[in-house]
């Protein structure tokens, strides 16, 4: 594509689009803040005026709720998560009061559910899965009895597209532990999980099989 690639801040590292699918947003470990774009008609990425925008240190994960009304940035070195309006017209990232939002020990991916009630950061330091409703106004708030314990190197994860069940590879421990998501949030840990995984697993996928063919969540 013309123009690619296009500039973005010291160690990008993961990429996320809003469910419009008129902005991306990838965080940058290195410089410590995130770089947005507008995608133009021809695929091609234009900086958001006031882009790059200040993050946690050493921001890793990043996602965009189905709303596309806000955006959540995992910062591993300061172990919270930021939490961004995201302007409609613009895709501007202005930061929520009272943001950032305390989270483990190397805050690592985000996840946000289908349904945008929910947030689930698993913790890669301290092996646990921060799990946080989320309020009208983008704010965070930890449910009950979270953190929910993980295994070692617990980074990247993946909700179930009906929303019932959470994943998280456990990259130190070569397994994946699976969870029921209650009403409220709290996770369950599911029969048998941990489960066996190949070794030093990382990203985690869903989808809902139909017609012998996986469908993935929708956007």
């Amino acid at each position: 594509m013309k123009g690619s690639p296009f500039a973005a801040g010291t160690s990008a590292q993961y990429v996320a689009t809003d469910p419009s699918g008129k902005f991306v947003y990838v965080p940058n470990m290195g410089s410590g803040n995130v770089s947005a774009y507008k995608i133009e008609n021809n695929g091609a990425l234009t900086p958001v005026k006031g882009s790059p925008f200040v993050a946690g240190s050493e921001p890793f994960g990043v996602a965009v709720d189905p709303t596309a009304k806000f955006g959540y940035v995992s910062n591993y070195g300061s172990n919270n998560v930021s939490a961004y309006t995201v302007n409609p017209a613009s895709g501007a990232l202005t930061p929520v009061k009272g943001s950032p939002f305390a989270a483990g020990t190397g805050a690592c991916s985000v996840i946000v559910d289908p349904n945008g009630k929910f947030i689930y950061v698993p913790n890669n330091g301290s092996a646990n899965v921060s799990v946080y409703t989320i309020k009208s106004n983008g704010a965070l708030t930890q449910v009950k009895g979270s953190p929910f314990a993980a295994g070692t190197g617990a980074c990247y994860g993946a909700v179930d597209p009906s929303d019932k069940f959470v994943y998280v590879g456990n990259s130190g421990v070569s397994s994946i532990s699976g969870y029921q998501i209650g009403s409220n949030g709290v996770l369950t840990p599911l029969k048998g999980s941990p489960f066996p995984a190949g070794q030093t697993p990382a990203v985690i996928a869903t989808c809902r099989v139909t017609s012998g063919k996986c469908i993935p969540p929708p956007l």
